[in-house]
């Protein structure tokens, strides 16, 4: 019953400060929609990146347009909704550095859900919608034999692809506290991951492809699930059920990242300690 008052509180907190940020922003709707413009282009560079590839070849790593655009859009939407949602993380560093860290933790709101929500920023909005749009696109133009379980696969897994990145935010952040610095780290297993991830795994190493899998488990984003949909074989030959642990891997994320938080907050000893 505690760890449910405590959550209740925390996503009440957050709502209350995001709504904050929110209000903020809307204050210039101008200014608000060409941000948001602005952020859907710069991002959709990365899918153009990938439409110039296959301007020069017919398949990468053997996978087609439609199959690249299909791991694409699993995963940039899956990162947008996290980055929505907890891409403030990565200012730890900085709040500690200056001492406004020791400010949250003195307010009679949960920590993580002040961090959550600090500059919560409408414009990433731009990253869901060119994900999503993509992902649309290529359940469309893949070549799929559809089934009830396949389809809703694709939810769960986007869903589930979010909390996995969101833990990674979480868990970034508490190596902050530890580190005292160290945002480029958490960047490239967040925004580094999510590139990575936009590519087939046929192309990287496969000691690689284990880590992605067994250590850092962003495979189970898009490349399980998608090899499943796509009756393509994965490559270190899991068994065919792991195309449906994703909701799994995303609690287990979870449970470490709370973990890894918690510890970070106990080692914490205020600035210039």
């Amino acid at each position: 019953m505690a760890e449910r008052a405590v959550l209740r509180e925390g996503l009440r907190a957050y709502g209350l400060i995001a709504g904050m940020w929110v209000r903020s922003s809307m204050t210039y709707r101008t200014s608000f929609v060409v941000t948001v413009l602005g952020n859907l282009l710069v991002t959709g560079l990365d899918f153009v990146t990938i439409l110039l590839m296959f301007s020069q070849v017919d398949s990468l790593g053997g996978w087609s347009m439609p199959e690249v655009a299909l791991l694409y859009g699993l995963s940039a939407t899956a990162f947008g909704i996290a980055d929505l949602v907890l891409g403030s993380m990565d200012v730890m560093g900085g709040r500690i550095r200056d001492g406004s860290f020791d400010t949250l933790l003195v307010r009679p709101a949960p920590v993580l859900a002040q961090i959550g929500a600090d500059h919560f920023a409408l414009r990433r909005l731009g990253r869901i919608t060119q994900g999503a749009v993509v992902l649309g696109w290529a359940l469309v133009a893949v070549d799929v034999d559809w089934s009830a379980a396949k389809v809703l696969l694709v939810p769960v897994v986007v869903v589930s692809g979010a909390v996995i990145f969101s833990a990674f935010f979480v868990a970034g952040a508490a190596f902050q506290i530890l580190a005292q610095d160290a945002a480029e780290v958490q960047n490239a297993f967040t925004y580094g991951g999510n590139t990575l991830l936009q590519y087939p795994p046929t192309v990287f190493g496969n000691d690689l492809v284990r880590g992605v899998t067994f250590m850092l488990p962003l495979a189970f984003v898009n490349w399980v699930p998608a090899a499943h949909l796509l009756g393509r074989p994965y490559p270190i030959g899991l068994p065919g059920w792991t195309a449906f642990a994703s909701p799994l891997v995303a609690a287990g994320c979870c449970a470490l990242a709370g973990l890894a938080w918690r510890s970070g907050l106990r080692s914490y000893r205020s600035t210039g300690s």
